[in-house]
């Protein structure tokens, strides 16, 4: 299976060469990197969202793989759905699905199911791509998307995805790519995106739903974060690790946009 890219030349350059330059303006390749276990990062056009996913990208420590949580913009496939199999390509080149990883996830996560449609028109995926790429060719992908499901789903899914790595021993950054707030004045925005990122940044995923709804949030991704959140307190306690080489209390890199922009 085969995803081909669906916003190049839109969302960012369709050329191989534009598009890595325009990258190489967007990230800091002196930053130092840190040991993450996920992130939250903008899928909007690079002209909006392309300097922050840049600057924060940067400042992860890579490794082999990287499981990103979308939301489903397009309506299409089942409300949450993986890919196992297959490759996605972009002007940079193809970047491999994860397949022993993806399909330990979806045993573990009875909530998910194998959909391509889903993933085929969505963008919210496919803008992370080429960033990772920049940084190291060779990546992997679990992708997952996010449509409308109670919330247990988005934390249960969480916990199985942190039940997989334990239980093949691997490791992977996480990723939750979701815009803020949008469409509203920069000071209204950036209230609310306080809001949204003190609950990030205490693990509180039930604080996170609740304060999108009472301030009227328009985090698109929201769930995508609900599903990250439950992942480092799963990641181990007291000092305990899973594979002996990632501490317990690991830093959890968090991405805030401060501006509107469109999803």
């Amino acid at each position: 299976m085969v995803r081909s890219p669906v916003v190049a030349g839109q969302f960012y350059p369709g050329s191989p060469d534009q598009l890595r330059s325009m990258i190489q303006e967007m990230v800091d390749e002196e930053a130092a990197s840190e040991e993450v276990i996920g992130m939250v990062a903008p899928h909007a056009g690079y002209m909006y969202s392309g300097p922050v996913t840049g600057a924060t990208i940067s400042r992860v420590r890579f490794t082999d793989t990287f499981i990103i949580i979308g939301p489903n913009h397009t309506g299409g496939g089942k409300p949450l759905s993986i890919m196992t199999e297959g490759v996605w390509q972009t002007p940079l080149g193809e970047v491999e699905v994860d397949s022993e990883m993806a399909k330990k996830i979806l045993a573990e996560c009875k909530y998910l199911e194998e959909d391509y449609r889903a993933h085929q028109y969505e963008h919210s995926i496919e803008v992370q791509i080429p960033f990772l790429q920049y940084f190291k060719p060779d990546v992997k992908i679990v992708p997952i998307i996010f449509g409308y499901a109670k919330s247990d789903y988005y934390k249960e899914i969480g916990r199985g995805i942190a039940k997989a790595l334990k239980d093949l021993n691997r490791e992977a950054v996480i990723m939750a790519s979701s815009d803020m707030n949008h469409y509203e004045p920069q000071e209204t925005t950036r209230g609310k995106d306080n809001e949204a990122i003190e609950a990030i940044l205490a693990l509180d995923e039930d604080g996170l739903i609740e304060r999108v709804r009472e301030f009227n949030i328009t985090m698109c991704g929201y769930a995508t974060a609900v599903a990250l959140l439950p992942l480092p307190k799963s990641w181990g306690q007291k000092g305990q690790n899973w594979s002996g080489t990632r501490p317990a209390a690991i830093p959890l890199a968090i991405l805030a946009a401060w501006w509107a922009m469109p999803g």
